[in-house]
């Protein structure tokens, strides 16, 4: 592999155990700007941001501190950290079963500041939400299949599933929500041209559902490949996530997109096993294992293949192993961020090349109080 990425010098972090995760406030703080600057339209911005990637309530702090007022979530723990973090507006992009909707019920009374939403896709689950909040109705979106085949409802069903809604008391359907994770299409016209029709989809729903609700209906779109080409639709919000830290996967395939990488892992060669071969501490343990090989990038090596993987060590060969050290300090830069962030406890903030306080993973957790 060549070298296609840069990475910060690791001399001022000699100190700090290995593996371990670095994130630099400074590319986070660029990365927000770029992200305000895509979404921005002439009566305001149409970010919603998703969480899912940082987990961290610190990051979230400082996007709320940046302007962003509202965010999308997949976790209860998720939704109690922006809570705790004074988030203006959270929507839960996930469906909840009994247990979760009553666990949403206890964040949603705990942080009265924050306005929370979830999902449906069926009667059932909107009857469900409807029973539990019928003293305080939640707002819901309708979950949409725009094409993933993970969640949502069929488009041609929507107007069935309003009609058996609308007139559920403890809910109140403000908008309709679309993921198109499966869009990956390298070249941005590609992209372009199905998210269009993804949005000429979604477009008659949405006219349709402010019609029966006598409300404006607003469509959430978008995730990190694609959301740009949303920005600016009348009543659409964006809700990109990885932007945040971005990684090496989203930024060899999308490179006409202006983030940069704000995470690395900070990784040691534990021994030199022959004239090609090293092995780091960067095991499947400590970084996204979903992606195949390599599953990182190296920016300080020049060539280099990724060989093998198992729990707690990485084989990489290089032409010649003699020029290298045991013991000697790397940073590489995940394929995958997002599941890789929920590997650490906590991550390393460094500013001006020193790290600082750890920053906790909080939301890793699958419950944090309630």
């Amino acid at each position: 592999m060549t070298r296609l990425f840069t990475a910060p010098p690791t001399a001022p972090l000699d100190q700090l155990d290995s593996p371990a995760l670095l994130v630099y406030p400074d590319t986070i703080d660029a990365n927000i700007d770029a992200v305000l600057a895509l979404t921005a339209t002439p009566t305001g911005n149409c970010l919603r941001a998703h969480i899912k990637t940082v987990k961290c309530q610190e990051i979230a702090a400082l996007a709320i501190q940046k302007g962003i007022r509202k965010f999308k979530c997949s976790t209860i723990a998720e939704a109690e950290l922006l809570g705790r973090a004074g988030a203006p507006d959270v929507l839960l992009n996930m469906q909840l079963s009994a247990v979760k909707a009553q666990r949403f019920a206890q964040v949603r009374r705990a942080f009265g500041q924050t306005t929370f939403a979830s999902l449906i896709d069926n009667v059932p689950s909107a009857q469900l939400l409807s029973d539990l909040f019928a003293d305080a109705p939640l707002n819901v979106y309708i979950d949409v299949n725009v094409g993933m085949d993970r969640t949502g409802i069929a488009p041609a069903n929507v107007p069935t599933l309003i009609e058996a809604v609308k007139d559920m008391p403890g809910i109140r359907v403000v908008g309709l929500h679309g993921y198109d994770g499966h869009l990956r299409d390298t070249d941005p016209a590609a992209r372009q041209a199905k998210t269009d029709a993804i949005y000429a989809q979604m477009q008659p729903l949405q006219e349709l559902a402010a019609e029966q609700f006598g409300r404006t209906i607003t469509l959430v779109m978008g995730g990190s490949p694609s959301f740009r080409f949303y920005a600016g639709k009348p009543d659409v919000e964006c809700s990109p996530g990885t932007f945040f830290l971005w990684d090496a996967g989203y930024g060899s395939s999308f490179p006409d997109l202006p983030f940069q990488s704000a995470a690395f892992i900070l990784t040691r060669i534990l021994s030199i096993v022959d004239e090609q071969t090293l092995c780091f501490d960067l095991g499947s343990k400590a970084v996204a294992a979903d992606p195949p090989l390599p599953r990182v990038v190296f920016p300080q090596l020049d060539e280099y293949e990724v060989v093998r993987q198992s729990e707690e060590h990485l084989n990489v060969r290089v032409p010649d192993s003699a020029v290298y050290q045991v013991g000697q300090a790397f940073l590489a830069i995940p394929m995958h961020v997002c599941p890789t962030v929920n590997l650490y406890e906590r991550v390393i903030p460094v500013v001006d090349g020193r790290p600082g306080e750890p920053w906790r993973i909080v939301a890793r957790d699958r419950m944090i109080t309630m």
